[in-house]
């Protein structure tokens, strides 16, 4: 029989049953394999992809939304691939239109690679900021941080929920939730009682990620860092809102080196949500 034209390949819901192949995938396109990355977001989110009659995937992607199930707030876009096989054959855009429909009035948001943006421009996303990856193993500094950390616990959930609606913007509790199960490391900063940051930290292959990374200010989002890097060996790596200076100009002398930036962009609304002075790193770019 002859194999159907790419155009004609439906475009299906992903399943957890698919994470093999996603990994697969990345894997093709010279990325990390990621399965740690791609289960959480196959089950916190919604997976598309186009199957390949020859096996595996021909493309895929990832949508998070947040705020009321019936009508999201905000929905985020990750992980877009297309198979090396089949690139610059217009994939990409079909399943990114396809996604774009299914999600009907809900604002977007996306991490765009130097690659990636020309086509998310044309689909009418608008740059909006832009993040630094940072990587590398951390050096902590002659002074312990005056802010304090520890690890967080049950009792901690509803006013880490609390905080981060506040400073992301909307509800997001299917997400922070599953942190605990998620992350190697879930700390809070508090002040008299009160939880004033969180962060979490992920394996990803050899690096622990830093991500959510949300904290009342600077000096807390350093001490948060400082105690996570404590209680690991491994390199840490995160991606930082570029606004974010000092932190960034702190990360650097402690050892972390610049990887790459992406582009922050929007479509349906013109910046995102929330308070940017307290929202330091995201759990991950494919979530927003």
């Amino acid at each position: 029989m002859p194999t159907p034209s790419l155009a004609a390949l439906p475009i299906r819901r992903l399943t957890l049953r698919d994470l093999t192949a996603c990994a697969d995938l990345s894997e093709d396109r010279g990325w990390p394999r990621e399965e740690h990355k791609w289960g959480f977001l196959l089950t916190a989110g919604k997976g598309y992809g186009i199957d390949d009659p020859d096996g595996g995937l021909v493309s895929a992607c990832v949508v998070t939304t947040y705020g009321p199930l019936e009508r999201p707030d905000l929905g985020a876009i990750g992980m877009v691939l297309v198979a090396e096989r089949h690139a610059r054959r217009g994939i990409g855009r079909r399943l990114m239109r396809h996604v774009i429909s299914a999600m009907g009035t809900t604002p977007l948001t996306l991490h765009a690679t130097p690659k990636g943006r020309p086509l998310y421009e044309e689909l009418g996303f608008k740059p909006t900021g832009r993040a630094e990856m940072l990587s590398g193993h951390f050096r902590p500094g002659a002074s312990a941080p005056e802010v304090a950390t520890r690890a967080a616990t049950a009792e901690d959930l509803t006013a880490i929920l609390r905080l981060d609606e506040e400073v992301f913007g909307a509800e997001r509790t299917h997400i922070i939730t599953r942190l605990p199960a998620f992350t190697d490391q879930l700390r809070v900063a508090e002040e008299n009682g009160r939880i004033i940051g969180y962060a979490g930290a992920w394996p990803n292959m050899s690096t622990q990620v830093v991500g959510p990374l949300i904290a009342r200010d600077t000096e807390t989002a350093k001490a948060l860092i400082t105690s996570l890097a404590a209680h690991t060996d491994s390199p840490l790596r995160t991606d930082i809102d570029v606004r974010h200076e000092e932190l960034l100009a702190w990360a650097k002398a402690r050892g972390l080196d610049s990887v790459a930036f992406n582009t922050v962009m929007t479509s349906g609304i013109s910046e995102l949500p929330g308070d940017w002075t307290r929202r330091f790193a995201p759990l991950t770019v494919a979530a927003g």
